[in-house]
């Protein structure tokens, strides 16, 4: 279940950070459903929030799910993170609970850029990690600005190597692409549509392990990517579930003025 998670996991993609910055900071919820039918029922909301000073980014996520896997049984995930990247995109610290049926896990992650070498010092219930990551591999947030750059540059389709805190804790090869304007699925009944300002690209993005060069991707990810960074009109397919997510509300805020560095 923790994949449920991974619909948000796109904010961990794709490439290295351009001069400036066209992430904006901001607060965005969402509602989430099981499978991608019109009526499917909601089984929970995600809440991201993001904000910015000179020294970087601070960004926290909080996702709540239940599934009634039977009449009698269901299943209950909350999944909070909690991670500041520094302003230059190389050290990324967070903390992450995740809490299934009761049951919590919490896990503490440091990644630094030093040299030609990135590392990655990880603590988790399964014990203290260290590993080395693939050099080019992305920070969340200087990554997805990258992604909007190269979008905005009509490149259609592009790879690339991101470190995700969520899901796997490691470097996921992304596979980006850009859809055909209308492939996404309509609004959904009775949800106002939220009006986010800028350009938008309808995207698929298919995830893998890095380090691993599996062939097979984890999941598969839809979503309408605005070039303010935010995201709408989500589906995940992992192959056994699939989780769809809409923006509900939407509140943007400013940047920081901040000197050159």
């Amino acid at each position: 279940m923790r994949l449920l998670v991974c619909f948000l996991a796109v904010s961990a993609a794709l490439g290295p950070a351009c001069a400036e910055a066209q992430m904006q900071p901001h607060r965005a919820e969402y509602v989430l459903r099981l499978g991608p039918a019109a009526n499917a029922p909601r089984i929970g909301t995600a809440v991201q929030d993001l904000t910015q000073d000179c020294g970087g980014w601070h960004l926290k996520r909080d996702i709540t799910t239940e599934i009634a896997v039977t009449s009698s049984w269901k299943m209950s995930l909350q999944s909070k993170l909690d991670a500041e990247e520094q302003r230059s995109g190389n050290g990324l610290r967070f903390r992450t609970q995740q809490t299934q049926n009761g049951n919590e896990r919490e896990t503490r992650g440091r990644v630094q850029r030093a040299g030609k070498e990135l590392r990655a010092e990880i603590t988790s219930p399964s014990g203290p990690q260290q590993f080395l990551l693939p050099p080019p591999t992305l920070m969340p947030v200087a990554s997805i600005d990258h992604v909007i750059e190269r979008l905005r540059a009509r490149v259609p389709s592009f790879p690339a190597l991101s470190f995700d805190t969520e899901v796997i804790g490691d470097a996921f090869l992304v596979d980006v692409s850009e859809l055909d304007p209308g492939v996404l699925r309509g609004e959904r009944p009775g949800e106002r549509p939220v009006a986010v300002p800028g350009r938008s690209w309808p995207l698929m993005m298919s995830f893998t392990r890095g380090r691993d060069q599996q062939q097979r991707p984890l999941f598969m990810l839809k979503t309408q990517l605005f070039d303010s960074g935010v995201l709408d009109r989500l589906t995940v397919e992992t192959g056994l579930v699939t989780v769809t997510a809409d923006l509900t509300s939407l509140e943007m805020r400013k940047p920081p003025t901040c000197p050159r560095s």
